[in-house]
């Protein structure tokens, strides 16, 4: 079975899985988020085209701001 690794949590690896099953499968639904694949920052525009590779070390990090 191959897998990628979101946050360090082991996650199955599908055929075509792009950013948005993947928030969509880990259940991230908070709207400030920074993504990166293998270090690189993915952009939210780019998330629907971005697809993984099996393999994969994805970072999801939620952005919080206050004063």
């Amino acid at each position: 079975m191959k897998t990628i690794t979101v946050n360090e949590i082991s996650l199955k690896w599908e055929e075509n899985m792009n950013i948005n099953v993947i928030l969509k499968r880990m259940n991230y639904t908070f709207r400030m988020l920074v993504v990166k694949v293998d270090g690189k920052l993915i952009k939210k525009h780019e998330y629907e085209s971005t697809v993984v590779s099996p393999g994969s070390d994805v970072k999801v990090i939620h952005l919080i701001s206050g004063g």
